[in-house]
């Protein structure tokens, strides 16, 4: 039975989540299909390794960054919807129901969908069925983690954990044999010194990148959710960021060992290229990585439905939101109408529209409300100086501003390099504004 009586943090959803079960969620829903296709892009951007190893590891800096300021945050206030929360102690209502309406909008549905898209376009590998089916298969796959995730916390962090553990072990396999493979032609020096470094190549290729990195933020939203949470929820956010940090850049040398940046750059499908070269897989390097985009984007669709519907549920409670919203399921204490929101959202994402372009149109979208997050770990400290914090940002103030630092610059260059999908996205979150006039109108009546 859930428990409708509120716990010290003001929370109503019972505290069932561990510390291996939250960093599962972080790394679950980052690591999906970017990193068997980002570092494509990142090679057609920079097309020399050493600029593109840098754009990583400047990627991971960021990424951990952010971590260890969101830690000191959830740690001081463990609720449902992470960084609404914040937002909403912070800066007031406003700032939350935008980044609420962003998530309602555009941001849940279309991640929901491009990832079940992905995933159902490479069980057809083994399943054999025709395009025409693949939105079909999509949609199917929300449903089922849909109902994954009504029956229960404890049941979806039972699925969800194993199967990160399984996809993080095998892409760290994939790529150690790599290494052993053979160096792509003609190697490149990873360095090169005599090459100029653009800065603003950097930062345009660190948006795609910052989309794979994308999740350790996301493991916020079940913050409501997470049994001791002063003590496992800054642990768990800051070992997601790490566990990603050294995923990723491992990929990326086993990519450059067997391919050259040239090579990368042309290559649609890399992940199957490159496995293609490890003389240990004999050729089957392809229905390899296939299983693995499968195995990895299941995983991420799931842990993207455990954590999207929070956000929902937290608009409610908070009154931002209808309240129906913020029911709870009396048997199985998850917020059981936000995930039938959040499920009819991916699915209609899925049927309607062709909207792969549309979930890359908003990678930036959530960055000014990660900005704005960091921001709140200064304003906390001056106007709620009590405020218990069992865990404060190391390096204080110097990460945060790190983070803060590295957030305008990315989205400075790309309102400079793509200022019509960027002026887009920001243009749609701003319409919140007149949504949230309307509703606190509505709420005063």
């Amino acid at each position: 039975m859930a428990n409708q009586t509120r716990d010290p943090w003001g929370e109503k959803l019972p505290r069932s989540l561990g510390f291996w079960g939250t960093v599962g969620v972080a790394v679950g829903v980052s690591i999906g299909s970017g990193i068997f296709r980002v570092p494509a892009d990142v090679a057609a951007s920079l097309s020399e390794p050493g600029p593109m190893l840098l754009a990583w590891v400047l990627g991971g800096v960021i990424a951990v960054c952010g971590a260890l300021s969101f830690a000191e945050l959830a740690g001081a206030l463990p609720r449902s919807g992470g960084l609404l929360a914040w937002l909403l102690t912070a800066f007031g209502p406003l700032p939350a129901f935008l980044f609420a309406w962003s998530e309602l909008v555009v941001l849940r549905g279309a991640a929901l969908g491009a990832i079940s898209t992905i995933f159902a376009d490479y069980l057809a590998y083994f399943a054999g069925y025709g395009p025409a089916q693949v939105p079909y298969v999509a949609a199917g796959a929300i449903l089922l983690v849909g109902l994954i995730n009504y029956a229960g916390m404890r049941t979806a962090s039972a699925v969800l954990t194993p199967l990160t553990a399984a996809k993080y072990g095998a892409i760290v396999l994939l790529g150690l044999l790599a290494l052993t493979g053979p160096p792509a032609a003609a190697e490149p020096a990873v360095l090169s010194p005599g090459s100029p470094l653009s800065i603003s190549l950097v930062a345009t290729a660190l948006i795609p990148i910052m989309w794979t990195f994308d999740g350790w933020g996301d493991s916020t939203f079940v913050g409501g959710e997470v049994r001791d949470p002063g003590r496992i929820l800054p642990r768990a956010i800051v070992t997601g960021a790490a566990l990603l940090t050294a995923i990723y850049l491992l990929v990326n040398l086993a990519y450059l060992h067997l391919l050259t940046p040239e090579e990368m750059a042309g290559s649609r499908l890399i992940a199957a290229t490159a496995a293609e070269r490890i003389p240990m897989l004999g050729g089957r390097g392809g229905a390899i990585v296939a299983a693995m985009v499968v195995l990895s984007t299941f995983s991420a669709l799931h842990a993207s439905m455990m954590t999207g519907p929070r956000v929902f549920f937290a608009l409610a409670d908070q009154g931002l939101f209808f309240q129906p919203v913020a029911r709870v399921s009396p048997r199985f204490g998850t917020p059981s109408v936000a995930i039938g929101c959040a499920t009819a959202l991916g699915v209609v994402f899925v049927l309607a529209s062709d909207f792969r372009e549309l979930a890359d149109r908003f990678i930036l979208g959530t960055w000014p409300f990660y900005a704005l997050a960091v921001l709140a770990v200064f304003v906390l400290r001056r106007t709620q100086p009590g405020l218990p914090r069992p865990y404060r940002t190391p390096g204080y103030p110097l990460v945060p501003v790190v983070f803060l630092a590295a957030s305008a610059w990315l989205m400075a260059n790309a309102l400079i390099t793509d200022p019509r999908d960027t002026g887009i996205t920001f243009g749609v979150i701003l319409a919140g504004i007149p949504v949230f006039w309307l509703w606190r109108r509505r709420t005063r009546a």
